[in-house]
Parts: C-alpha cells; structure tokens; sequence
C-alpha cells in the first residue's frame, strides 16, 4: 500500500465522512419523525462541492487553467451561505470555488453550475429555458425543476438525500459527467427535455 498518495485523497476521504454521517443524521431524524433543515442544506452543500470535481466542462469555459469555478445560488439563500464556508479553501481541477448568490431573474452570466431552489413554475421554466445550451451544470431540488431541464435533481430516497442525473440536458449543455459520479447517483434517466 502506498502511503505518499494518502495526504492527497484526505480531502475526498473527508467529504465522503462528512456526506456519510449526515446520511445518518437525516436517517435518524427521520426515524424520529424531526428534520433539520441545517443539516440537509450541509448536505446539499457537499454534494455541490463535491460536483464540481466530478464535471467536465467543455474547452473555453474557464478564462484561464486557475480561474475560479464559480457556483450560483437561486432562491436559496441559506444553502448558499452554507455553501460559501463549505467550499472555503477549496478547489476543483485547480479552479478554487466560488459563490454567488443570484436573484430571481438575474442572468447567470459566467458560472458554470447553478443551484435553483424555491422559484415559482414561471421563473424555474425562464431560468432552464435560458440557460439550457450554455456549458452549466444545473442542480435542482424538486420534480418540477428535473422535469423542465435540470441536470441533477435532489431527492429524498429511503429517508436519505441522493440524487438523479438527466443526461440529455447534460449533452445539450456540452458537459461530462464522469462515471463515477453516475454511479453514486440514484436514478440515471435519459433526459427530460
């Protein structure tokens, strides 16, 4: 067994703990008939870290080998002030992550995935609509947002958080997911687009 490889997987060990016992927490709480929302948004945080090392975006999608990967946050802002201590120090493919936090009908601009969380029908249908053959990986948390286009959708699945990949959108989108990430997720579908 080699050893020198071990300081460079401790930060993937470490995630992999942290998304590990939360499952468990939110197992328990589930059992207990409670939920805590700053858990399952810790957890979402995780993911999305996580994500980011498992994505490959198309060449021209970063200005330069270290510019940063940059996550947007809609209609949820406290995921999103989870997700900016969670990805603190980190990076992804030598691109340090980053957080911005979007309104409701701002344009996405330069990121290259965005998390949609509580939007009207309306406003979810205007933001996948616009953002569907740009280089984005989209992460939802509901039906509805898969169903009009998301790439990753959230879910809750034997009283844990997993999570389903559409690949059609993903083709239209000009990213690769990587096997891996495929293999943990939940449900692999075609696409709903």
């Amino acid at each position: 067994m080699q050893f020198a490889s071990l300081p460079r997987l401790l930060p993937q060990l470490f995630f992999v703990l942290l998304i590990l016992a939360a499952h468990l927490r939110i197992q328990a709480q589930a059992q207990s008939g409670t939920a805590d929302p700053s858990l399952e948004r810790q957890v979402k945080a995780a993911y999305l870290v996580k994500f980011a090392g498992f994505v490959e975006w198309p060449d021209g999608s970063f200005v330069r080998p270290d510019s940063p990967l940059l996550i947007g946050v809609m209609g949820a802002d406290a995921l999103a002030e989870q997700l900016e201590r969670s990805v603190a120090g980190h990076s992804a493919n030598g691109h340090p992550l980053q957080v911005k936090k979007l309104k409701k009908g701002e344009p996405p601009g330069q990121l290259h995935m965005l998390f949609v969380g509580a939007l009207d029908k309306a406003s979810l249908q205007d933001v996948l609509a616009a953002t569907r053959s740009q280089p984005l990986l989209t992460v939802s948390d509901s039906e509805e947002a898969h169903a009009l286009g998301s790439i990753v959708n959230f879910l809750l699945a034997d009283e844990r958080l997993r999570f389903e990949v559409a690949l059609k959108p993903a083709a239209a989108a000009r990213i690769r997911i990587s096997a891996r990430m495929l293999s943990a997720a939940y449900r692999v579908a075609p696409g709903a687009i």
